[in-house]
């Protein structure tokens, strides 16, 4: 059974960077992994992924490069590094685990999921 715990959110001013961590328990090695987030009132969306073999990572076209993932098998740790945060980045991240598979944006497909870290950034 795989167990997902991101960390490191919190409260930033626009412009600043924030690194979140996901850590695993039970083996990830050959998952694909994934950042989601949810905004108030709105649907869960993809921000990026990587696949168990490294290809990728594939992120969301909105980012513009603000957003980068990277991963530590050895570890079990899957990391999203964000830069130059905007408000419209305030949000509840997840981490997601995929058993099979590349990355894919649709959430259905992953098969399990962190509780979540709140991010909020103030203009």
């Amino acid at each position: 059974q795989v167990q997902l715990a991101e960390s490191g959110g919190g409260s930033v001013q626009a412009g600043d960077s924030l690194t979140l961590s996901c850590a695993a328990t039970g083996s990830t090695v050959r998952y694909t992994m994934a950042w989601f987030r949810q905004a108030p009132g709105k649907e869960r969306i993809f921000v990026g992924g990587i696949s168990w073999d490294g290809n990728g990572p594939n992120y969301a076209d909105s980012l513009s490069g603000r957003f980068e993932i990277s991963r530590d098998n050895n570890k079990e740790t899957l990391v999203l590094q964000m830069n130059n945060l905007k408000p419209e980045d305030t949000a509840v991240y997840y981490c997601a685990g995929r058993r099979a598979g590349r990355t894919v944006e649709d959430g259905t497909r992953y098969d399990y999921w962190g509780q979540g870290t709140q991010v909020t950034v103030s203009s």
